[in-house]
């Protein structure tokens, strides 16, 4: 069993610290660059939050792990709303942005429906997967024309200031003089994070043959939860600092990466079916947690905090389920 623990924690410190220093490093090259920092914070420090569930689900679906790979991805996006806007809610009420629901929370709410669907009818091809990333590049298109001059409210703004919250260097990051070290602590921190999915993908199938769990279960729980440790660290700092409508924000625009642009990465990387047990249970269950969310969301423009008792309660009767 050591043998599995080891790699598997190793590779979560790996992924998160890898994961900081490659949107530092990419957020302080690109300020140098002269590039808007709003187009920096909806595309570095997106993906870069984003890049542990991504390297994950990558090498598991190389590793041919599909039980880890999507589980990853949904399981991911079902503790982003149960769990992570769940304690955040309990902890300062959740503020929504009326924009931010009739757009953002809109559209992961489709996504989750249309990912369902995908997987359900035919395995995620390389095409799929094609398509999902430009749905991704498209919506962050649309996003950026839209939020130029737009101080808040968005669900991807949101998500950006929710990592400023947990390093505020990284709001205003002070560039150096030259490209070099920025460079180069993004390019280490990539290998981290590289290095770290590897060791967290082998650590995860061990562990699920160790204890007589499948791959599919440890994807859902253990490693999503694992993955998205950056977003339930900003989004608790965030309530904590009373900011609780930077929480909804961070959720939401995570939810959208993950679905758009790791499914799609993963799909388009190492093709292959979603395992059956996620396509009929968990899947479905994604949809319905966003929907409650969405739903939660628009009755008085608040998640309070017995909604965030609701969510925390859904995530432990959900992994209750799950665990033999």
């Amino acid at each position: 069993m050591t043998d599995a623990w080891l790699p598997l924690l190793g590779g979560l410190v790996l992924l998160v610290g890898g994961g900081e220093l490659l949107v530092r490093g990419a957020v302080q090259a690109a300020e140098r660059l002269g590039i808007s920092p709003l187009v920096i914070g909806l595309t570095l420090v997106g993906f870069g939050t984003s890049m542990p569930e991504l390297v994950t689900s990558v090498q598991a679906g190389l590793n041919e792990s599909p039980g880890i790979a999507y589980g990853n991805v949904v399981g991911s996006n079902i503790a982003n709303i149960l769990l992570i806007a769940g304690a955040s809610a309990l902890i300062c009420p959740i503020i929504v942005a009326r924009s931010a629901l009739r757009r953002d929370a809109a559209v992961m709410l489709a996504v989750a429906a249309g990912f369902t669907v995908l997987a359900w009818a035919a395995p995620l091809g390389r095409m799929v997967g094609l398509v999902l990333v430009a749905m991704l590049i498209s919506y962050i298109t649309l996003v950026i024309r839209q939020e130029r001059g737009a101080a808040d409210g968005e669900a991807l703004h949101d998500k950006t200031l929710a990592l400023a919250e947990t390093d505020p260097g990284l709001a205003t990051p002070h560039a150096p003089k030259r490209l070099v070290l920025p460079l180069f602590i993004a390019l280490a921190g990539l290998a981290l994070v590289v290095l770290g999915g590897s060791f967290l993908a082998n650590g995860a199938v061990a562990l699920a043959r160790g204890i007589g769990v499948s791959e599919t279960v440890i994807g859902l729980t253990i490693v999503a939860v694992g993955t998205s440790m950056p977003e339930l660290v900003t989004s608790v700092i965030a309530a904590l600092k009373r900011q609780g409508d930077v929480a909804f924000g961070n959720v939401v625009g995570s939810n959208i990466y993950n679905l758009l642009g790791i499914g799609g990465a993963t799909a388009l990387i190492a093709p292959s079916r979603v395992p059956g047990e996620i396509v009929s249970f968990d899947a479905p269950l994604m949809v319905a947690v966003s929907l409650l969310l969405v739903l939660f969301a628009a009755t008085g423009l608040r998640i309070g905090r017995w909604e965030g008792v609701v969510l925390l309660g859904g995530y432990i009767a959900y992994l209750w389920m799950l665990w033999p």
